[in-house]
């Protein structure tokens, strides 16, 4: 991220004419707006490649708003960027500062390498001063502008993949209805090649991308072959003890969460206690923290170098779920739990939002501890190394 001098932002504040700001009164009764703002100019559609603007506390005849920027609203604010509303995640800062006696926020936001970025599925640009649309040709250029270098492993072409290696019909029945808008659906002249490239799940050249292949892919394991889910039900405390199930759970990345939660939810043992007119029934482990847990293995874990799938090992007295691939970006074993995002697979993380199987980002580990806790369970106990993340469950007592 570039980053604007106070004397730039400063001219901005005082420029009511620049099309590269925004400006807010408040924040509570207008985050939808101000969503449409960052994705617009995430957007970028003239190309001018520089950042746009919002500030918060000002109004647009310029005059201060006298608005109370405290530390909750900042927060508030930061949190635009990972609460799955914007996708793909836009690269932003939010800042406290005071301009001629007037203090705002300021939401500084850097052009998109990956357009077009949408709210809610759709996709917002800015018209000189102002927010609009896109329509479908606006759209196409903006697909075109992707650039394709030091992006994330998912986001990059699968080397060796073709069209054909990415079940189409599939995305058009279960992904393009849900991650596009209406306005956009309608217009039905597109070829799908550009309804891939919109998406993000064709690259300029026509190439899959990884995200893609573990999306939607036929054969994931034909690029991915570690690209798959371990289960062992193992009847003892070790490993060397006898195995009572095993499974090998490949497909797509959505089709290995929707399996092994299926057999997660069967091994779990729920004890029945029958009072005076009431029956209460408490499980060994509860579903929601298995549920997040190996959702969070699936999507953050490394498919880039990694030859070990994701273990789900099930031993009498616990569970021990290992993620391939250690903490990534910002992430430490303090800020795991704060609700800071950095994903090493945004182009997957947008998928699985899409597909309504990521609730809201930075949910799933805070989520699973409380309901460890809900259910009696001693606290989860992690392990960061830098070649996986471990995770040990006890059950309840």
């Amino acid at each position: 991220m570039k980053l604007l001098s106070a004397a730039e932002i400063e001219v901005l504040f005082s420029d009511l004419e620049s099309d590269r700001v925004e400006r807010k009164r408040g924040f509570a009764t207008n985050k939808d707006r101000i969503r449409q703002a960052i994705c617009a100019f995430a957007n970028d559609l003239p190309g001018n490649r520089q950042a746009g603007v919002i500030i918060i506390g000002q109004d647009d005849d310029g005059s201060c708003a006298n608005l109370s920027i405290d530390d909750p609203l900042l927060l508030d604010v930061g949190g635009l960027r990972g609460d799955g509303n914007i996708l793909p995640f836009p690269v932003m800062r939010v800042d406290r500062t005071t301009i001629k006696g007037c203090t705002v926020a300021i939401i500084v936001v850097d052009p998109s390498d990956q357009p077009p970025v949408r709210v809610d599925g759709r996709t917002w640009i800015r018209v000189g001063p102002r927010r609009a649309l896109a329509t479908v040709e606006e759209e196409r250029r903006l697909s075109e502008k992707q650039l394709w270098r030091n992006l994330a492993f998912d986001m990059r072409p699968c080397n060796g993949a073709t069209l054909a290696d990415i079940d189409v019909s599939r995305i058009e029945r279960e992904y393009i209805a849900v991650a596009s808008s209406p306005e956009i659906q309608r217009e039905n002249n597109r070829s799908i090649e550009d309804k891939l490239r919109a998406l993000r799940l064709l690259t300029p050249l026509g190439a899959p991308t990884n995200a893609a292949v573990l999306l939607f892919g036929f054969e994931p394991r034909q690029f991915f072959p570690a690209a798959y889910v371990q289960f062992l039900r193992i009847d003892g405390t070790e490993l060397t003890d006898p195995i009572r199930d095993q499974k090998e759970i490949s497909g797509t990345v959505p089709d290995q969460i929707r399996q092994i939660e299926e057999v997660l939810r069967l091994n779990i043992t729920t004890a029945a206690t029958i009072g005076v007119g009431s029956r209460v029934e408490s499980p060994d482990y509860p579903f929601v923290a298995l549920q997040q847990l190996i959702r969070n293995a699936l999507l953050h874990r490394n498919y880039d170098s990694s030859g070990m799938p994701v273990k789900v090992y099930w031993y009498r007295d616990r569970i021990e779920l290992m993620n391939p691939g250690g903490l990534y970006g910002e992430v430490t074993p303090v800020s795991i739990w704060k609700n800071v995002t950095a994903y090493r697979n945004p182009g997957l993380a947008e998928g699985l939002k899409v597909l309504g199987l990521v609730e809201r980002f930075g949910y799933g580990l805070p989520r699973a501890r409380q309901a460890l806790m809900e259910n009696g369970n001693p606290d989860m106990i992690p392990q960061f190394e830098p070649g996986y993340v471990l995770f040990t469950l006890r059950a309840a007592q």
